[in-house]
């Protein structure tokens, strides 16, 4: 309902509130204790800093009302205080302005003949003058309606009601006026990189993605966002870093998804390791090299560790049995057979594990086993194979797991199950399978199997460092120097945490082992798995095609990281957080800061003059970073990130408390003040240009390149300083991020919703309400292209566009003439002539010089997207362009892309 106030109408035509109207407004009653009213040091700086010059009084000196009422409330509220007189030096104009009117003639003959002494120290809440011109309440007063012009109360008090100490502040003025140092800042670019001696030297892993699928938004944020964002974090903080992965491409997954697509398993590994290149590309994930596992390093690596362990005496041999198909003539390994699960009955599952309760199995385990071959059934028979002997090794597992759990190196669900492995005793491990795709076996009574994936894919992180550089023994034999990350979901946990440490001790060299080792839960979509074949959930070849920008998904994916329990992708929680925390959170604050700087100020940063709200602003920015680091060494990155929104929040709060808009239209020195505001919120934006950079890359260049950032002030400072000094000039401002309407949710939920998505998907919208979907999405495409948004952002929204119109019926779609814009040429169209299929390419082998060429390619190709996506001049778009084809023009003529074969027009 309308809270409906007193209000004095003045001469002017201004309406003057009393206190108690005021507090009626807001809550309904006027009997609030005068102790809150005067208590607050947010509401002292609010009168001192309302209060122009040091007076309310008029040109001609003379009382005014809104003097008598305010004095009059003041004098009474500090009466019930008894409030001392050292807050009187602290607020020194509303000190001036109070004694003045006390000493006023007609004030001091009232108070005498009253027999009442006014005090010497005023606090207040809310000045006559913030109530006269911005409170909001909407009341009859001679038939006008009457609204105010003030912001937000929570907005404006916010940020000066968290607690600071004076250490904390004191610490922070400090290290502001010490400024920014970084010292020498490490070349990233430079490759390959080695450990530097003295330096802190970071070796990173994400858990290598199998090569025989297309990694969807659960795979990507269970292991290579993961470890992106905590490369980039370490980099930023300048410290010496390699990020190294790659595809796992031997084993019974390959040999499976070969026979299913008809084709030879070093085909498969060829035609996925491009896709998962393509698709890590997409999401700008910052590898300092991808490689592979079918490679010659891998071989030479393996066969050494497992004779080094074999002769050291922690292997054991053991007879297992085993289904064996007789039409097919050979041994089945897990994937190689399905049958119904002994535990939950389920019809389908693997002979490794049952995709409907989880479990894991052994083939011979399953009821009703059926080859995946030849769907014959199989017989069990028996096969000799060698196991890692973990039992030997238990101690010295359990010593090394509970060093990492003191440290806190691992994280909780890490620590979990490794020690659940450990407390049933550690059972010898097969290492060895019946398959023919894999490392070979160099034991001559063993030559027909090859090394069992579990055993032979953690090698691959130091095969593939082998490929990238011939010493990579300074990173994997040098504990001293070096510290190992590793990244992965759950399920990979104990072949990391137990049997690839176990197999380096087993050798007895001197081994670089985990020291962080973060297993994260799982994904999940909507509420369901996602699954490729039932077209449920979002996967990498996919969230290219949906037009939102890798940005927006990286952002969500890591602020939902699931780091103590599944959590839930959902359209709906996508859209609140593009909307609500980037759009009118981060991107707003930011909008605001410089465009404010460019428009009033000539896009340049001013002299900032702090006072002690400055002060606390800046020691609470300083409390967020702290918060902000402290996560990030515990990998707790989705907490991280909400550090950065807090900083953002509380922008926004300094701009709306300070109103610089209204400072600009005041004294020269309330102007100054202004530019002082301003210039202090800038540089919050450039301290969250980089503090983003690990989640958001793309959007953190961009606003970097509007503030027109230096480079030497693009790391990591622990705390809050100014990065832009005045005489700064900043770029031209635009939106960071675009609204995501619910036309566009609800096209998403339907399209990626899987084949029993029509039960739940939202209902069909007809023609009409289309069009207007369509006309409202356009005009908003016009809008962002007028207003020169990023390409990234227009991009986006385009593709939201082009969606709604394929939805409209076919006569209603308009179709493209043949003879110019718009216009029906009036011949029929010629037969489309069929496609002569090019011949397939010749296999190629893939060398560690073409697969190094590959990944620069893929880096360089990055790199040329980002300058696009930003805006960035032609000359500068045109030199990396003529890069990239020159890398390209390296490679073996049978990889190069073939041209699509149109042609542009000829000019007349």
């Amino acid at each position: 309902y309308q809270r409906r106030v007193r209000a004095l109408q003045l001469d002017s035509g201004d309406y003057l509130f009393t206190l108690e109207s005021i507090l009626f407004y807001f809550s309904g009653s006027c009997t609030q204790s005068q102790e809150y009213l005067v208590s607050s040091n947010i509401c002292l700086n609010n009168l001192n800093k309302n209060i122009p010059s040091k007076s309310l009084f008029g040109e001609n000196e003379s009382l005014s009302l809104l003097d008598m009422v305010l004095w009059s409330k003041l004098g009474m509220s500090l009466r019930v205080l008894k409030a001392g007189k050292s807050l009187y030096s602290t607020y020194p104009r509303v000190g001036f302005w109070f004694d003045k009117v006390s000493n006023h003639e007609l004030v001091a003959a009232a108070s005498k003949e009253l027999g009442c002494i006014p005090p010497k120290v005023v606090l207040a809440k809310e000045t006559v003058k913030t109530a006269q011109k911005e409170i909001k309440p909407v009341s009859k007063v001679n038939n006008k309606n009457v609204v105010s012009k003030k912001p937000a109360t929570d907005a404006v008090e916010n940020f000066l009601q968290t607690a600071v100490t004076e250490v904390q502040k004191k610490a922070a003025i400090k290290k502001w006026n010490e400024g920014y140092s970084i010292g020498e800042i490490l070349d990233h670019e430079e490759h390959p990189k080695r450990p530097i001696p003295g330096k802190k030297n970071n070796l990173i892993t994400s858990a290598l993605p199998y090569v025989n699928n297309v990694p969807h938004l659960g795979n990507i944020i269970g292991a290579v966002l993961s470890a992106d964002c905590f490369a980039r974090y370490c980099r930023l903080k300048n410290e010496n870093t390699l990020y190294i992965c790659g595809t796992d491409e031997y084993g019974t997954a390959t040999e499976t998804k070969a026979l299913a697509e008809g084709l030879t398993p070093q085909q498969i590994c060829d035609k996925y390791n491009a896709i998962h290149r393509e698709v890590y590309s997409w999401f700008n994930i910052s590898f300092d090299y991808f490689g592979r596992t079918t490679t010659k390093q891998q071989t030479e690596i393996a066969q050494d560790i497992f004779w080094k362990l074999h002769n050291n005496g922690y292997t054991v041999a053991q007879t297992v049995e085993q289904l064996y198909c007789l039409y097919c003539s050979k041994f089945l390994a897990d994937r190689f057979v399905e049958g119904t699960c002994p535990l939950c009955e389920y019809e389908d599952a693997r002979g490794d594990q049952c995709d409907k309760c989880s479990k894991l199995i052994n083939p011979v385990e399953l009821k009703n086993p059926r080859c995946k071959v030849c769907s014959k059934s199989p017989e069990v028979k028996t096969s000799r194979h060698l196991f890692l002997d973990l039992p030997k090794l238990e101690d010295r597992i359990k010593k090394f797991t509970d060093e990492r759990d003191a440290m806190k190196t691992y994280n909780t669900t890490t620590i979990s199950i490794t020690n659940s492995w450990i407390k049933t005793g550690l059972k010898p491990r097969c290492i060895t399978r019946d398959l023919k795709w894999g490392t070979p076996v160099p034991h001559k009574d063993y030559n027909d199997k090859v090394f069992y994936v579990w055993f032979d894919a953690p090698i691959g992180y130091i095969s593939i460092t082998a490929n990238y550089m011939k010493d990579w023994e300074l990173w994997w034999k040098n504990p001293e120097n070096v510290t190992l990350h590793q990244f992965m979901a759950k399920d990979n946990v104990p072949f990391h945490s137990v049997v690839f440490p176990a197999s380096l001790m087993a050798t007895g060299d001197n081994w670089t082992l985990v020291k962080t080792l973060d297993g994260i839960d799982w994904l999940q979509y909507e509420g369901t798995k996602f699954s490729k074949s039932r077209g449920t959930g979002v996967f990498g070849d996919q969230a290219v095609q949906t037009g939102i920008p890798c940005d927006i998904f990286r952002c969500y994916l890591l602020l939902n990281r699931p780091e103590t329990s599944d959590t839930n992708f959902t359209w709906d929680s996508l859209a609140q957080t593009n909307n609500n925390i980037l759009l009118n959170n981060l991107g707003n604050f930011v909008l605001r800061a410089l465009t404010f700087c460019k428009n009033s100020f000539g896009a340049k940063i001013g002299k900032i003059t702090l006072n002690c709200d400055d002060e606390h602003f800046i020691a609470l920015v300083n409390g967020h970073l702290a918060t902000y680091f402290k996560n990030f060494e515990d990998r707790m990155m989705s907490r991280a990130f909400e550090s950065v929104f807090a900083i953002s929040k509380i922008g926004n709060q300094y701009l709306q408390y300070n109103a610089p808009w209204v400072l600009t239209k005041g004294s020269d020195a309330e102007k100054q003040r202004a530019g002082s505001v301003i210039s202090v919120a800038t540089n919050v934006a450039a301290l969250l240009s980089v503090i983003i950079s690990p989640f958001m890359p793309t959007m953190s260049k961009v606003l970097q390149e509007q503030l027109n950032m230096p480079d030497d002030k693009k790391l990591f400072t622990e705390n809050f300083v100014p990065l832009l000094k005045p005489g700064h000039t900043i770029g031209m401002p635009f939106p960071l991020f675009s609204k995501m309407e619910e036309a566009s949710v609800a096209s998403f939920k339907a399209r990626f919703g899987g084949q029993d998505s029509s039960s739940t998907a939202a209902p069909a919208v007809d023609a009409e309400t289309l069009q207007k979907q369509i006309e409202k999405q356009g005009n908003k495409v016009r809008e962002l292209k007028a207003s020169k948004a990023s390409p990234e952002t227009i991009k986006s929204e385009v593709a939201i566009l082009l969606d709604l119109k394929s939805k409209l019926p076919p006569e209603l779609q308009q179709k493209p003439a043949k003879g110019g814009k718009g216009k029906q040429s009036g011949k029929p169209e010629p037969k489309q002539q069929p496609k002569v299929q090019n011949p397939p390419k010749p296999k190629v082998e893939i060398t560690p010089e073409i697969a190094a060429l590959q990944s620069q390619i893929d880096a360089q190709g990055t790199k040329v997207r980002e300058l696009k996506g930003s805006g960035a001049e032609k000359s500068v778009i045109d030199a990396e362009v003529k890069v990239l084809l020159d890398l390209k023009a390296k490679l073996p003529e049978e990889l190069r892309p073939q041209p699509s074969g149109k042609k542009g027009k000829k000019k007349k």
